[in-house]
């Protein structure tokens, strides 16, 4: 674990700041900006506001991992992660908003440490599910050392539905490699740039889209990073990319102007809504991931309108 992940975890279990953040002033403040409730009634009338603004939305729960590392946790837990997710499905289609919406799973939840045929059998109950309400399904491999199992898994489904994504973090070294594979097969490819050193991950995320826009799939690049977003731009036009063949991915409540400026000037623009009871460890990681992430956090709480 890296020392300012360890060090924010760790500070994060004191008595003082969890009290802080079951306070009114995080819960109704900073809770609201940045994610989209705790239930999915909740994340699906924040999604359908989007939605009608001109964007469509991720919707991730963040819930129970089914069962966790060590092997503990049961069947029944994965399968109260597939029904959240059905549900949330359900509620999008009665709202008529599944066909701007795609959920995305994580593969912890469904089961990792239970065996991997279990979690392909409840990522394809999903996909099915989203295929009759015409929504969409991105696996996110939350685990980086379950990369090469929850890239089988993602070929297994894509024999069925060609349309299924993934997640790939450029913070991994290993990440240009799949993005080659995955652009010559003609995927769906969220590329994040979490998970590493910030230049390094510049770095490596750049090149990654360089390879993903040149393929055949649909890349959708998931960073707040202006460089970053202007530089994805620069690329796309460069390789003769269309507006509707990438998507440019923002999370909920970070960058607001640039998603707006991103959307007028005619981009896909998408929205990542986390949402469930377990936000508050949601939101730790990912200001431990990188340095960079409490300044956007931190930037949107002064730009508040």
């Amino acid at each position: 674990m890296k020392p300012l992940h360890a060090l924010v975890l760790a500070v994060a279990g004191r008595d003082a700041v969890q009290r802080l953040a079951s306070s009114p002033l995080v819960r109704e403040e900073l809770v609201p900006r940045f994610l989209a409730g705790e239930g999915a009634a909740d994340a699906v009338t924040i999604a359908g506001q989007l939605i009608a603004a001109g964007f469509t939305v991720t919707l991730s729960h963040l819930g129970e991992h089914g069962a966790d590392r060590s092997g503990a946790g049961s069947r029944a837990s994965a399968e109260r992660v597939v029904q959240e997710h059905l549900n949330l499905l359900d509620r999008l289609s009665a709202k008529g908003l599944a066909g701007h919406a795609e959920i995305s799973p994580r593969l912890s939840a469904l089961g990792a440490a239970l065996g991997w045929g279990l979690v392909a059998d409840n990522a394809a109950r999903l996909c099915a599910a989203a295929a009759r309400y015409g929504s969409g399904v991105t696996l996110d491999v939350d685990v980086a050392e379950d990369t090469d199992t929850g890239l089988a898994v993602l070929a297994e489904l894509r024999q069925r539905w060609p349309w299924v994504g993934t997640t790939l973090r450029a913070g991994l070294d290993r990440t240009l490699d799949d993005c080659r594979a995955l652009a010559a097969a003609g995927a769906r490819v969220r590329l994040s740039d979490g998970g590493g050193p910030a230049h390094g991950v510049a770095v490596n995320f750049v090149r990654c889209a360089n390879v993903l826009l040149a393929g055949g799939g649909h890349p959708v690049f998931a960073t707040h990073d202006p460089r970053l977003v202007r530089i994805t731009v620069e690329r796309a036009r460069w390789h003769g990319r269309r507006p509707d063949s990438y998507e440019h991915q923002f999370r909920h409540g970070l960058c607001p102007a640039e998603q707006h400026r991103l959307a007028s000037a005619g981009h896909q623009v998408r929205v990542h809504l986390p949402y469930g009871e377990q936000w508050y460890g949601h939101l730790l990681r990912r200001l431990a991931e990188r340095p960079a992430n409490t300044t956007f956090l931190l930037r949107a709480l002064v730009s508040r309108p």
